[in-house]
């Protein structure tokens, strides 16, 4: 396994601000992946008025503009590494890992504003929690490609060195193939509540894979985080994959749980995040 990561993965230089955020970046996202399917839900969504003891003294932003705190910090982030450092850093690799993020979170914004319909609200505390870990991930995917591998000679001995096995544009592929998939699982969420139904009339998602899980814009936004692993190849992007992973499998169980505790005629055999398996 280790051969293997060494093949895939630009070396990484020894450097323990790397190595450790790297590593309590996996930790800290598993857990709360792993909280999530336990019970310990971040305030938003169908999970606002869940998971909290002290529900009366949140303070509650509305779900748009909640949603928009998450994203938009992350957007500006990505938008100005094409801007400010890319004439700087002359790499397909950094130019596609960059333009890949800013891609993912402008289309996160437009759905914001466009396409979701919400329900409950969203506690400013989980919206400032995930703002920051999503605009922390998004700096260092960035910074560690841009500052660790640079591209112009005489900087580093690290200067235009690639992995043995170059994934980028396979990454590439991953990357479109999950933004539309998790774009499309959007769209027909957001048919689910007519104009002029109550805001909190929840129904059960059809079509696309929802018949066989119950989160596919979660599968779907995986194989996207996978899309900027394979382009970045870094140790920090793999790690940051792995924690994501593991949170969007907590999410998910917990919300296949809400359903079946709220509809009878759920059918079991729809799994939470793959299909068949989990």
């Amino acid at each position: 396994m280790a051969s293997i990561l060494t093949r895939i993965m630009l070396p990484t230089p020894p450097s323990l601000y790397v190595n450790y955020s790297s590593l309590i970046t996996t930790a800290v996202i598993s857990f709360i992946g792993l909280s999530e399917a336990f019970g310990s839900h971040l305030g938003y969504s169908k999970f606002f008025n869940l998971g909290s003891q002290n529900q009366n003294y949140r303070v509650k932003l509305s779900s748009r503009i909640g949603m928009l705190l998450l994203y938009t910090p992350s957007f500006l982030a990505a938008l100005a590494s094409l801007v400010l450092l890319l004439p700087h850093h002359k790499d397909a690799r950094f130019l596609l890992l960059s333009l890949a993020l800013t891609i993912h979170y402008f289309k996160r914004d437009f759905e914001v504003l466009f396409i979701h319909k919400y329900s409950g609200g969203m506690a400013l505390g989980s919206a400032i929690l995930i703002s920051l870990s999503y605009f922390s991930s998004t700096a260092h995917l960035i910074y560690f490609h841009y500052k660790l591998y640079p591209t112009q000679l005489g900087k580093n001995q690290h200067d235009n060195q690639q992995p043995n096995i170059d994934m980028k544009y396979i990454g590439v592929l991953l990357f479109l193939i999950g933004i539309s998939g998790n774009f499309y699982h959007h769209f027909l969420l957001s048919k689910l509540r007519k104009n002029g139904e109550k805001e909190k009339s929840y129904k059960i998602p059809r079509g696309g894979l929802f018949g066989l899980v119950i989160c596919p814009h979660y599968l779907f936004e995986i194989i996207e985080f996978v899309g900027f692993c394979f382009i970045s190849q870094t140790l920090y992007s793999f790690c940051f994959t792995i924690g994501t992973i593991f949170y969007l499998m907590g999410r998910s169980y917990a919300t296949r749980k809400w359903y079946l505790s709220k509809f009878e005629d759920f059918p079991k055999e729809v799994k939470a995040l793959v299909p068949f398996v989990f």
